[in-house]
């Protein structure tokens, strides 16, 4: 695992709709691995390695897209009180308990650190709902009010850290570890017969927005997402139990709340983990960008892969090394084994 490209890809900032500082990273990285790059309208970038060879009997090489989406959950400025205390609008999923106590940075006039205020002690020990928590500056009202407005997009203020030799932590691993997974493997990819699409998605926290007009424009046959597997940890939910354990590979989605894997396309992937041995996991998880690549124009064969994320949506999410190298892996072994798909791509 390239520490430096990690620390490089988790630590830029780009909530949903602002994702600028964290696509330039992607630009700059995927031009040294690809034919061609750019950006569409709706901020998508979108890297394109040619095939080398084109197998036999093949009219054109396959379209294969593999996305990751570069947004990450945060928070938008709603309010001001007389006091100088921030109400926000989540951007994305948040989760209350995840969000008190944590530090923020606020994209104001300039560059601007807060707290997500917690409850007081002596105070009722409950949690308040999103809408009723507040951001604290620490700074008089009338100075507060200078440097921020409504609409200032805030993230949180976590870097990339190590938790031991093979654990990483960051406030934004879904999905910065699919980006981090997609440039790696594009950057040693060799050989191909299809022609990739590497494609850095905006919005997907939102509602799986960007993917949409990148894969109109594509039309891909094939895409993988490259998103976080729903992990277990030490907390329980009766209504849905993750299936996956971090250091036991990377996931291959049979299913989550938005599309159902295509057979044939897990299977391959399933059998190419086996051949290469890469550990890999069967994930039922949240809705990706897969979703949209399956149903757009003429529709595609998708599913989704990707390391077991834990914590998702907080501000202290983990992976593990091991997991990230085997996404790695098995994305770069798809997509040099990705025209033997031909046939049934039809």
């Amino acid at each position: 695992m390239d520490d430096k490209l990690l620390a490089r890809i988790s630590n830029a900032r780009g909530i949903s709709g602002f994702e600028d500082e964290i696509q330039a990273v992607v630009t700059d990285v995927l031009g040294g691995c690809c034919d061609e790059v750019s950006q569409d309208r709706m901020g998508n970038v979108i890297g394109i390695k040619r095939a080398t060879s084109v197998p036999d009997g093949a009219v054109r090489p396959l379209r294969v897209v593999v996305a990751a989406h570069s947004d990450e959950v945060g928070m938008m400025v709603k309010h001001i009180s007389p006091e100088g205390y921030i109400r926000f609008q989540p951007v994305g999923g948040l989760h209350g308990p995840t969000i008190m106590a944590q530090h923020v940075l606020i994209y104001g006039r300039e560059l601007v650190r807060g707290v997500v205020a917690p409850t007081q002690h002596g105070s009722p020990d409950h949690t308040p709902p999103l809408t009723e928590m507040y951001i604290d500056l620490g700074r008089p009202a009338e100075e507060v009010r200078r440097l921020v407005e409504i609409g200032d997009p805030i993230t949180f203020l976590g870097q990339l850290d190590r938790l031991n030799d093979k654990v990483v932590t960051g406030r934004n691993f879904d999905d910065r570890i699919g980006i981090y997974c997609l440039l790696e493997a594009m950057r040693g990819l060799g050989d191909i017969s299809v022609d990739v699409y590497a494609v850095s998605t905006v919005q997907e926290e939102v509602g799986v927005r960007g993917m949409v007009p990148a894969a109109y424009a594509i039309e891909p046959d094939i895409g993988i997402a490259v998103d976080g597997s729903c992990t277990r940890g030490p907390y329980r939910n009766a209504d849905w139990d993750p299936t996956c354990d971090m250091g036991n590979g990377t996931g291959v989605y049979v299913m989550d709340s938005r599309t159902i894997g295509d057979p044939r396309l897990v299977r391959f992937l399933l059998d190419l983990a086996e051949s290469h041995e890469i550990p890999v996991q069967r994930d039922i998880g949240g809705g990706t960008d897969a979703s949209e690549i399956q149903r757009t124009k003429s529709g595609a064969m998708a599913t989704t892969i990707g390391a077991p994320v834990l914590y998702m949506h907080s501000a202290v999410q983990l992976c593990h090394q091991d997991d990230i190298d085997a996404t790695v892996s098995l994305i770069r072994a798809f997509l040099e084994h990705a025209h033997e798909l031909m046939l049934i791509a039809k």
